[in-house]
């Protein structure tokens, strides 16, 4: 049966004809709401604009649309809020319960209302101080606020004096503490919980802060306070658009189209399932590209949406400017904004993330972000500021230890997917839903996933009676590297259509290994150049032409692969292209001869020498070029001798090769064999300990892998873009396996990665009831 058939037959298993048209159902809701986010209602910032008297007329609400909404969506139990999937109370709900009786008091309507309201406080009095207990932006400053204002109003909480006391202290407390710092962030910090400052705030100094919009930090609850005390017209115009979009209800932040689309694009690709997107994400992509050269507030000023916007711009091929991220190149300058102010991780770890994502080495504000907000970021590890349950710590930590270009996708992948926040939530004021198709994505992501792994197992199977066949498994002098070989290929080629690319990959990635160990410790001199030889003969070999038995297999192996491989090739690419995959292949197979004549002669090369042969002996030309023709797009032959090619190609493999030099150097030196840190120490003539010369061939590797990461995101390049992501994503695999040990020559290192992708059925950490059951193998 062909890959094909097979993974027809396997989505017919896993899908089946009803969960098909589900799938595309939930596709269809995934698309709605990544073209026209639709955020979640939020009660507390509902109340606040309800408050709002119309202007010259002081007892008459301006949005009576606003006090009708509270009065139909209290919750049952007296609350109003975003209810919790675990049934439990927490500060945001009575913080949104509170300020919806004050709005229901301050018109005297909905004296039921009020009073279930005041029950549900009243029984949850005692979360107001547990300091355990997550609490949303300036809760001890507006929760008291209200609880003040709504005693002047003659609510009474039927609590003990004591406890209402304590609360009211809370704000004191808090002011106090906030008085000890004098920063542009303190004073954007008091303006935007101004709402619990009622009279003692200065209403002037706040609308200092009013956006182009009309809002105050794109708040209503903030722009509606503002309105009760002072009048301005722009915020007016702000609060009245928003009503009239929204109907009865606002959300907590106001636009967030920026926020939400990118946190969804991000999501996305976070998870495996972008592709599926792909005209939205440009879309997307486009308008966002727009917004930033115009500067747009949205994104500007915004420190989380700054950071991602950059990120993802940048990584799609879009050419954004330094300049924008220039104001927060210091922790400094951070901090005397609102979010550092706050001390927001979201907003540390988005800067930490965008300051990878180096195409050259100059960018200096990328990198003194990256030393600041990773300091920042391993301090909140080891802190109790931010509670350990917390999903967010958990990304922290995975981006710390894993940074982008050093892991595979799809093993990146199915550590997101199993510990996606299927709730997705932020808390400003009060808590925020910026997508609410979260499981959606979820399900679509489990899946994909575990379909995938269908395919993957069954390309495994076929791998493995390809050895046999072609009696790979009978050289005894060759590693047995299959499943990595396999790793490196479904790790990275991951889509269940791209099966041709991946076997490919997976194929050369067997024959190279077993090259190299017989121009290693395999073959004699003349073992070498026989082989060397029939590759250059190709079709006009013949019988007794081959020196060894040995020599035959894997001539044999390399010779049908090949064919086989060109002839799929030239189908896809609608062009002969069976001659450059002998030529790449040839071109491996004399480095390896130059390598193995040094060795036997005992010649030291210049480091230049070595370099110039390394990059090509390192074998990535047959794995990564001869899978370029199988990933879809037409690859011209004019493309093949472009520079470019021919550069992304060559930082690659340098790459790969020095990260496997620094950690080989030990094992390469035991048997007598040089690398790039024994030349650096031999050429140094002894003034060179080895950690200097692993230091240096490190600064070389971070400047081969910005220059890379430069080429495959430039736009103007003969390259298909598909084809240089190949080599990226080779590169994170070069890294996977070299940043802390030799994992390829390990026999153990890296089995739970092979079975985390291809075996191991998805863990996810909170079960949902709408996802499809994981079925243990």
């Amino acid at each position: 049966m062909t890959i094909s058939s097979c993974l027809a037959n396997v989505e017919r298993v896993i899908v089946g004809e009803d969960a098909s048209l589900q799938k595309n159902e939930r596709k269809a809701r995934i698309r709605k709401q990544l073209l026209e986010p639709k955020p979640s209602p939020s009660s507390y910032d509902t109340a606040w604009v309800s408050m709002v008297p119309l202007p010259g007329f002081s007892q008459t609400p301006c949005f009576p649309q606003c006090v009708e909404w509270i009065l139909q969506n209290q919750n049952s139990d007296g609350s109003w809020g975003l209810s919790q999937m675990d049934s439990m109370v927490n500060k945001d709900l009575l913080s949104s319960t509170l300020a919806c009786v004050l709005a229901l008091k301050r018109w005297n309507v909905g004296r039921e209302h009020i009073s279930k309201g005041l029950c549900f406080i009243r029984r949850n009095f005692s979360i107001v101080m547990d300091e355990q207990t997550v609490a949303p932006i300036g809760f001890n400053i507006t929760f008291p606020g209200m609880l003040s204002l709504a005693i002047g109003m003659g609510l009474e909480f039927s609590v003990r004096q004591a406890d209402v006391d304590a609360i009211l202290h809370l704000q004191e407390m808090e002011l106090k503490r906030v008085a000890r710092t004098n920063s542009h962030g303190k004073e954007a910090y008091m303006a935007y919980v101004a709402e619990g400052l009622g009279n003692l705030q200065n209403w002037n100094e706040v609308m200092k802060f009013q956006r182009k919009n009309g809002s105050l930090f794109n708040s209503p609850s903030t722009t509606a306070a503002a309105l009760i005390y002072i009048y301005d017209d722009k915020a007016l115009q702000y609060l009245n658009l928003l009503v009239n979009k929204f109907g009865g209800s606002v959300p907590t932040m106001y636009p967030a189209n920026a926020y939400c689309q990118l946190s969804m694009v991000d999501s996305l690709e976070k998870i495996g399932i972008a592709r599926h997107f792909s005209r939205e994400i440009k879309s997307i992509l486009e308008i966002t590209y727009s917004a930033w050269l115009q500067r747009d507030e949205e994104i500007m000023l915004d420190v989380a949406t700054c950071a991602m916007a950059f990120r993802l711009l940048r990584m799609n091929g879009y050419d954004v400017s330094l300049d924008e991220l220039c104001h927060v190149d210091e922790a400094s300058s951070f901090h005397d904004s609102l979010q550092g102010y706050l001390d927001d991780t979201k907003s540390i770890l988005e800067l930490y993330k965008a300051s990878k994502v180096t195409v050259s080495e100059n960018e200096f504000i990328l990198d003194n972000i990256g030393n600041w907000s990773g300091s920042l970021l391993t301090e909140k590890l080891s802190s109790d500021r931010v509670p350990k349950s917390s999903p967010i710590l958990g990304e922290v930590e995975h981006a710390l230890k894993f940074p982008f270009y050093a892991i595979p996708e799809r093993l990146d992948h199915k550590r997101n997917i199993e510990h996606f926040d299927a709730r997705g939530s932020q808390m400003l004021k009060t808590e925020h839903l910026p997508c609410c198709v979260n499981q959606d994505l979820l399900a679509l992501a489990v899946e994909d996933f575990t379909f995938s792994q269908f395919i993957y197992q069954d390309e495994l199977m076929h791998l493995e009676s390809w050895v046999k066949e072609n009696r790979l498994d009978q050289l005894q002098f060759a590693r047995q590297k299959l499943t990595y070989c396999y790793l490196s290929a479904a790790a990275t080629v991951f889509p269940p259509e791209l099966s041709g690319a991946r076997l490919s990959w997976a194929k050369n990635s067997v024959l190279v290994t077993v090259a190299d160990d017989f121009f290693d410790v395999g073959g004699s001199k003349e073992e070498l150049e026989n082989l060397v030889a029939l590759v250059e003969k190709w079709d006009e070999h013949f019988e007794d032409d081959f020196h060894s038995e040995q020599v035959k297999i894997i001539f044999y192996a390399i010779y049908t692969t090949v064919n086989q491989l060109g002839a799929m090739a030239t189908a896809v690419q609608n062009r002969d292209v069976k001659n450059h995959m002998i030529e790449l292949w040839l071109q491996l197979l004399r480095s390896m001869k130059t390598e193995a004549e040094w060795r036997m002669r005992r010649y030291v090369p210049t480091i230049e020498e070595y370099t110039a042969n390394a990059f090509v002996s390192f074998t990535l030309g047959p794995v990564v070029l001869i899978a370029f023709y199988l990933v879809g797009p037409k690859l011209s032959g004019c493309a093949v001798e472009d520079q470019d090619y021919n550069e992304l190609y060559r930082l690659t493999s340098t790459c790969g090769r020095l990260l496997n030099d620094i950690q080989g150097f030990e094992r390469e030196s035991s048997e007598g064999k040089l690398d790039s840190v024994s030349l650096h120490l031999v050429h140094s003539d002894g003034s060179m300990s080895i950690e200097a010369a692993k230091e240096s061939i490190r600064k070389s590797i971070a400047s081969c892998r910005k220059n890379l990461l430069r080429l495959v995101l430039k736009e103007d390049n003969v390259v298909p873009r598909p084809c240089r992501e190949l080599l990226w994503k080779m590169s994170q695999i070069c890294h996977f396996f070299y940043s802390h040990t030799d994992a390829f020559t390990s026999p153990i290192e890296m089995v739970s990665s092979v079975n985390a992708v291809i075996h191991e059925p998805l863990r996810l950490q909170i079960n949902y009831p709408s996802l499809p059951a994981q079925s243990e193998k």
